[in-house]
């Protein structure tokens, strides 16, 4: 790990004007640590923001929307009450990330921004890897790529965004607060991220020195009838090979609206608008759940060792719409 200086803020005024190009803010650091150990991230300034009070509340209670701050502790989120009840996808996603202890230690707005553990990014040298060192190439595109991306993958990297809770916020419409040098501004989460396109080390929309400050997901009946799903190696502290947000809303039996969102499968948290359009109307009988899964991989571009996730992708999200439905 190399020197850098240490920087702990009062406020988020404070935690902004202290941050320039080289600097990364520290959260919960469960992420931070490791990249700054593997030389992935080198920043010449830390900024700690974990003295910032006024992030760490969250609230479920809200006629018009749930806020949650962004160093609101995983953990409590995943278990409070109201969200358990009424939200089950967004605590699920919470409850099947990592360890109980990592996620005492995790926040929800840190946990968005995690990076990818593509073990050719997490490698360094020898091995190419554009989001390390850009230009350099992609080891995975031709290497070993069980767990990369089917879908939102370029020329120039395949890797997958390895977070929950970022899908399930993608499937209630989820804004998120930022704060940085020219005020605050608000987001769709759907457009936090980025695909790699030409340039994998872009990975955010975030500008330089901005940082998330708190997580709005507007109120929706659709949330009592949802889940998270996921598949992956072994049942704990594993990443997803596939996973699936749900949440319907019947009526007279059939598909009022429906919401999708997959992960473990894509370069970010990834919308599947097909897979919505195909329930809309229809009874949720068990082939129009496959149905639906399958047309949310209609665009997947396997690679050669992980064509297996199209058709297990499919089967998450016709599980997680089963689920939803007798949640229904």
């Amino acid at each position: 790990m190399r020197r850098f200086t240490y920087v702990r803020p009062r406020t988020v005024r404070e935690a902004v004007r202290a941050a320039d190009q080289d600097t990364r803010f520290l959260a919960g650091g469960t992420t931070l640590y490791d990249l700054m150990k593997l030389d992935v991230e080198r920043p010449a300034t830390v900024v700690d923001l974990t003295g910032l009070r006024e992030l760490r509340a969250f609230d479920t209670s809200g006629r018009r929307e749930l806020v949650f701050g962004a160093l609101a502790p995983m953990s409590d989120v995943a278990e409070d009450r109201r969200l358990v009840r009424d939200y089950p996808a967004l605590a699920e996603s919470l409850q099947q990330a990592a360890s109980q202890q990592v996620r005492n230690m995790a926040t929800v707005g840190g946990n968005l921004l995690q990076r990818t553990r593509c073990p050719y990014f997490r490698g360094g040298e020898p091995y190419a890897c554009n989001k390390r060192r850009p230009g350099s190439g992609c080891d995975a595109i031709d290497g070993l790529n069980r767990g990369h991306a089917v879908l939102g993958g370029s020329a120039a990297c395949v890797a997958v965004y390895p977070g929950d809770w970022a899908v399930a916020l993608g499937a209630f419409d989820a804004l998120v607060d930022v704060a940085g040098p020219d005020g605050e501004r608000t987001l769709p989460v759907a457009q936090l991220h980025r695909e790699p396109g030409s340039t994998p080390h872009i990975e955010t929309a975030l500008a330089p020195g901005e940082i998330v400050v708190r997580v709005r997901v507007p109120t929706t009946p659709l949330g009592r009838a949802s889940t998270y799903r996921k598949v992956r190696d072994r049942e704990s502290f594993a990443f997803a090979l596939a996973s699936a947000a749900v949440a319907v809303r019947l009526s007279a039996g059939r598909v009022a609206e429906a919401r999708v969102a997959l992960g473990g499968v894509a370069t970010r948290p990834w919308r599947a608008p097909e897979a919505e359009r195909l329930l809309r109307g229809r009874a949720l009988t068990p082939e129009a759940a496959l149905a639906a899964g399958r047309a949310a991989f209609a665009g997947a571009r396997p690679l050669r060792d992980n064509a297996y996730k199209i058709e297990l992708g499919a089967q998450t999200v016709a599980d997680a719409l089963m689920i939803a439905r007798e949640r229904a």
